[in-house]
């Protein structure tokens, strides 16, 4: 069984980073389907991303809430740089916090995750 951390990176604001997004959510679901753990982390502007697809008329909604129990958490720090914390607490999604504000990718490599970024 394969462990994945699928990290989401992308901005809100290019057809590319849409792009981004639609990959970073299809490979996480693959892992899922197949049976693998797999962990949905949001960073950086990426977290801007919780808000848009928790909206029920946004065209990836459907995907997002699929895949919401493999959601591992925002990075704290960067959700309120960007702005997202209000939406990121709002969807009840984790803000992760265990590296000065940020989420440990360490902890998640240690515990045998391969980290894909997108």
């Amino acid at each position: 069984m394969a462990k994945a951390a699928v990290v989401i990176l992308a901005d809100t604001e290019t057809h590319a980073d849409l792009g981004r997004l639609v990959n970073a959510l299809q490979a996480a679901r693959e892992f899922k389907e197949a049976g693998d753990e797999v962990k949905i982390l949001f960073d950086g502007a990426g977290t801007k991303w919780i808000g848009e697809l928790s909206k029920p008329d946004h065209r990836l909604s459907g995907l997002f809430q699929s895949l919401k129990g493999s959601v591992y958490g925002a990075c704290s720090f960067c959700a309120t740089a960007f702005g997202a914390k209000e939406a990121v607490v709002k969807s009840g999604v984790a803000l992760l916090d265990e590296n000065a504000g940020h989420p440990s990718l360490r902890k998640l490599i240690a515990d045998g995750y391969h980290v894909l970024t997108f």
